[in-house]
């Protein structure tokens, strides 16, 4: 049977997404390698990490998918036509995703952009044109016999419906963006691998994985968080599925 390794948020971390890599089992051709987004901001390494992903279906065995991630969902639509909102608070580490692309030093938490360095953000003028197109054609969710594969989760078409199927829901972006008590707590049906959430602030008497850890990877009755807050001060987690098997950076 094929497997599927699916991989959580990044966030410029590069060290750990090299860590994790290296201690995959090899990669049949029947293999998936799936990323749920998030490959910048935070970490010191955006530009790297980026390189390194788009770099791996000609050095891979097997598919390599990469979806969108919020992070990369905002800087689209900053590059579109502006978003100050996500690109000023320090905490989202937009400043430290253009010192990566520059090849410049990162900052301190204290630091604050130059003006010249605010315009490059407001404006994502830093992000190389390749790149962009490269976020823009990245996929909100993949689906195979094992799981679905979204970033941040599932939602319902109104209170006490069904929960949508990924390809029902408008506008798509709304997969990137959700972090809703309601799908972590009440979604019931195929497997659902998510990120965006950080397992830490999940339901921790619903998980069924290294109960004393709630940091660790967050299993739910129908859904699994791999949000391990690589970047943040955390790790990266991988799962390889059907069998189950969890990898981490640390």
């Amino acid at each position: 049977m094929s497997r599927t390794i699916a991989i959580g948020d990044i966030h410029g971390d590069l060290d750990a997404l090299e860590r994790l890599l290296a201690r995959l089992p090899e990669l049949g051709a029947d293999d998936t390698l799936l990323f749920l987004g998030d490959y910048v901001d935070r970490g010191p390494c955006s530009k790297e990490v980026v390189e390194r992903i788009r770099r791996l279906p000609g050095t891979t065995r097997g598919k390599v998918i990469a979806l969108r991630g919020n992070h990369e969902d905002a800087w689209l639509a900053v590059v579109q036509g502006g978003w100050p909102g996500f690109v000023m608070p320090r905490g989202n580490g937009c400043y430290e995703a253009l010192r990566s692309f520059k090849g410049q030093p990162q900052p301190k938490s204290e630091d604050t952009p130059s003006e010249d360095e605010l315009v490059e953000m407001l404006t994502g003028s830093f992000l190389p044109t390749d790149v962009v197109d490269w976020m823009r054609a990245l996929p909100h969710f993949h689906e195979d016999e094992h799981a679905i594969y979204v970033h941040a989760g599932l939602k319902r078409a109104e209170p006490g419906a069904p929960f949508l199927h990924p390809r029902e829901v408008e506008p798509q972006r709304a997969l990137l963006w959700l972090r809703d008590e309601d799908f972590f707590r009440n979604y019931q049906g195929k497997l659902v691998v998510f990120g965006h959430t950080v397992t830490g602030t999940l339901p921790a008497d619903l998980s069924s994985y290294t109960l004393d850890d709630p940091n660790d990877l967050w299993a739910g009755p129908c859904a699994v968080g791999l949000d391990t807050g690589a970047g943040k001060g955390g790790f990266l987690t991988a799962l390889e599925l059907p069998a189950g098997q969890v990898y981490e950076s640390r």
